[in-house]
């Protein structure tokens, strides 16, 4: 049975950092692509960011040199690294492993 949890997320001022993390199990978790996903309150669930099975990388434009993200196929994990947060970045966030298998979300909110 395949497990994808998210972790690390929370309530933040504007200008901080946040790590989140995700973990999956019973899965050959290097064999597929990753990527993180967010939704805001009205809005759809939109891509962030991606990381493939060749570690290529891609971000959406709003987050291009804050938000970092990187994988550990050793640990069965994924992260992103979020700084220079800004009250747009509030969503609840989401892990994507492949086509079909998504965590259960994590709020993340920058507020002062």
């Amino acid at each position: 049975q395949v497990q994808v949890a998210e972790s690390g997320g929370g309530l933040v001022q504007p200008g901080g950092s946040l790590r989140l993390s995700c973990a999956a199990s019973g899965i050959i978790f290097r064999a597929y692509d990753m990527a993180w996903y967010r939704q805001a309150p009205g809005n759809q669930r939109d891509l962030v960011a991606l990381i493939t099975r060749t570690y290529m990388i891609s971000y959406v434009d709003s987050v291009k040199g804050r938000f970092t993200i990187s994988r550990d196929n050793a640990k069965n994990m994924m992260f992103l690294q979020m700084n220079s947060l800004k009250p747009e970045d509030t969503a609840i966030y989401y892990c994507k492993l492949g086509e079909h298998f998504w965590g259960q979300g994590i709020q993340v909110t920058v507020s002062s």
